[in-house]
């Protein structure tokens, strides 16, 4: 018994034999009641048979992704249309017809916000009785997932998944004064949910004189529900602003099937339909005597015609269809107008509104033909050479992508939104990038760097127990709201803790992230050679652990540790390196017209180096020093190399000693001793002018 979790088995009852049991429908799981078992109607069940078809509960119910253009699959008559269209079936006509009433509608309705609330329309049905439903009625709303409350509730439900048409009820005798649709005014209800919420001013509110009823197209409240000592009700068939909806919607959090369909956009011919099929079902399951019906306002019109060449169904498709056929095709999904000579003037039902050209039409034709049906025919060849898709910068950016994941690098793909608190910690925040609707409320800002969910993944790895990675992530990054304001970012973070091993290990220092970042823009194209070293950084970066490869003004790149003190307040533990690189900020490789780039001059020589001690003061950047000796000759000097910085004994205080060893490629023939020492000496004169260094004895 799947409701309490048993295994029916055989048994001795009072000494008699006992081969089942009496269940409720609870038990199995059949519905909630539990006061009695359930008794059958009809005396034509075979023993053993099917108990499902015994309690009804044999309809098969198939699901159906709705795709978001498409609202008027939400309701089943939307697809039993397209289903008809589609040959299998016939599609039933409305049993719904007009209701004449009998007396003026006592409950006034007015509409302030009419940019919230169109229209809205309404009438009172007095005398009813409610109570349960029937059950064929609450046989299918369990198959779809919904708990029969009462008649009046479940109409309201069975027509909002039938005919895709929200409705609601009020509770005539506590309503205070006429109900009127306004914006919200700081007001507090509780919905029928159980929950309370505020009302502001950017929300639909229904009220009445006395106090909030519901929020327009969202959800009622609790007050003016209907129960069973309910005899007067009004029934409300409104049109609300999707957008209004949902920001609503995403305001309470409130998830439902009115929200659901209202922010989709309902058909806004449908509510004098719609609230006449709701009063023909309570006069039928409740009875009363209804009223007149009321219109506050009036929804969109919606009015369009497409201009529709039949022969665009070929062009586009192959298919060589007969226009009659394709009038037919177009005529069973609820199209109309002059469907006659070369080009149609198409009517689009009021419940299409996807339906905006004449493509579309080529695409419902095709779809319910079939695109199985569809012709294969190969793409006509471009004529001429085909043209790269990718963009300079999209192939600079994927160089570097490249060059990385070979140095160990993993891909990281993060939000473009993060918390305000962290956007600031690394230059942003600014109130122009904060969200007006976020997804969350840790992700309620743009982002103006990648390395702030680079930094918190690699914390999330580490209290994983994976404390030794490299991750990187190419994406956008928003300074302001400008167009100029968003740049491209790649971004790489590293968490340097070795496993033990035998033969011992080092982290990773400022020097491997600044290699890393020197062989992304050598594979980007970036002047690696000509780049200056800067220790001018941004505020998130470590002073004296940092710093930047420029391109006279432009920054190319920024590395070195993170700031400790932003760790801290990011709640990240030990030592974070990084980097970002501006892809845009490289200059693209120079081209002159109508010459071919030549082979490379590769001498067979062999290279031949010297070695050089400078004594220098100890705050020089070492990259003025290797500068100045490559520019010593650059027709022979092929590298410059640092290998040693010592201070200590021997070394004047406030001195320090680099040793570099500079690389020299004889071009035509073999050097000298005397072009050697010529050159040699022009290295030492070149680097002592420009950093004022002597040469270590």
């Amino acid at each position: 018994m799947p409701g309490i979790d048993v295994t029916l088995k055989k048994a001795k009852i009072r000494d008699v034999e006992s081969l089942g049991m009496m269940c409720s429908a609870r038990e199995m799981q059949a519905g909630d009641d539990h006061d009695g078992i359930i008794e059958l109607a009809g005396d034509n069940w075979q023993i053993g048979g099917d108990a499902a078809a015994a309690l009804g509960l044999n309809d098969p119910v198939i699901d159906f992704e709705v795709t978001p253009n498409r609202p008027d699959w939400l309701g089943v008559r939307g697809i039993a249309r397209d289903l008809a269209a589609a040959g299998l079936g016939t599609l039933k006509p409305d049993t719904f017809g007009a209701v004449k009433g009998g007396f003026d509608c006592p409950v006034e309705i007015k509409i302030d916000a009419s940019e919230a609330c169109p229209a809205f329309a309404g009438r009172v049905v007095r005398g009813l009785k409610n109570g349960p439903s029937p059950e064929w009625l609450q046989q299918r709303l369990l198959a779809i997932g919904l708990r029969p409350i009462s008649a009046l509730v479940d109409i309201t439900n069975y027509l909002s998944y039938d005919r895709d048409r929200p409705l609601h009820v009020y509770d005539v005798a506590k309503l205070s004064g006429p109900i009127r649709a306004r914006m919200g005014a700081g007001e507090r209800f509780e919905a029928l949910d159980g929950k309370e919420y505020e009302v502001t001013s950017a929300m639909c509110a229904i009220a009445d004189d006395a106090r909030v009823l519901g929020l327009g197209g969202v959800m009622g409240g609790t007050y003016s529900g209907c129960t069973d000592e309910t005899t007067d009700v009004l029934i409300e068939c409104a049109w609300f602003d999707p957008k209004i909806t949902r920001a609503t919607g995403r305001a309470t959090a409130i998830e439902s099937d009115a929200k659901y369909r209202f922010e989709r956009g309902i058909d806004p011919a449908s509510l004098q339909s719609g609230l006449d099929a709701a009063t023909q079902m309570v006069l039928k399951l409740c009875g009363g005597e209804a009223s007149h019906a009321v219109m506050a306002g009036a929804p969109p019109t919606f009015e369009r015609t497409i201009e529709f060449p039949v022969s665009e169904v070929k062009r586009l498709t192959g298919l060589d269809l007969e226009p009659a056929n394709i009038a037919n095709i177009l005529q069973s999904l609820g199209f109309s107008g002059d469907m006659s000579g070369d080009v149609w003037q198409v009517s689009v039902p009021s419940w299409r509104g996807d339906a905006a050209g004449k493509a579309d039409l080529v695409e419902e034709i095709a779809r319910i033909y079939g695109f199985d049906k569809l012709p294969q025919v190969s793409l006509r060849r471009a004529p001429g050479a085909v043209k790269p898709l990718a963009t300079p910068l999209q192939n600079r950016a994927r160089m570097g992508r490249r060059a990385l994941a070979g140095a160990g690098y993993l891909d990281a793909v993060t939000w473009s939104f993060c918390a305000r608190d962290d956007a600031t910690l690394f230059g942003g925040g600014s109130d122009d990038l904060v969200l007006a609707n976020p997804i969350s409320s840790e992700l309620d800002c743009m982002r103006p760097s990648a390395l702030i969910h680079l930094v918190r993944a690699a914390q999330r790895n580490a209290d994983r127990g994976v404390a030794d990675l490299c991750l990187m992530e190419i994406g956008p990054v928003y300074h302001n709201d400008s167009p100029n304001g968003q740049r491209l970012n790649l971004a790489g973070v590293v968490r340097s803790n070795p496993r033990r091993h035998w033969a011992g290990h080092r982290t990773s220092d400022i020097f491997d992230i600044k290699g890393d970042v020197q062989l992304a823009l050598g594979a980007m194209g970036a002047p690696v050679g000509n780049l200056q070293v800067s220790d001018q950084t941004s505020a998130y970066w470590h002073p004296g652990r940092s710093g930047s490869l420029r391109l006279g003004p432009k920054v190319l790149a920024e590395f070195g540790e993170i700031h400790p003190g932003i760790l801290a307040k990011m709640g990240i533990d030990g030592l974070v390196m990084g980097f970002e690189i501006w892809p845009e900020a490289i200059p693209a490789r120079r081209a002159k017209a109508g010459r071919s780039k030549g082979a490379q001059n590769k001498s067979d020589l062999l290279p031949l180096s010297r070695d050089f001690a400078f004594v220098v003061d100890a705050d020089l950047p070492a990259d003025k020093l290797v500068r100045a000796a490559r520019g010593a000759d650059k027709a022979l000097i092929a590298d410059v190399n640092l290998f040693d910085v010592y201070a200590g004994k021997g070394v004047e205080e406030g001195k320090k000693s680099l040793a570099i060893e500079v690389t020299i490629q004889p071009k035509d023939a073999t050097l000298t001793d005397a072009q050697i020492e010529t050159l040699s000496k022009a290295i030492i004169a070149k680097v002592e002018k420009a950093t004022g260094g002597v040469l270590r004895g």
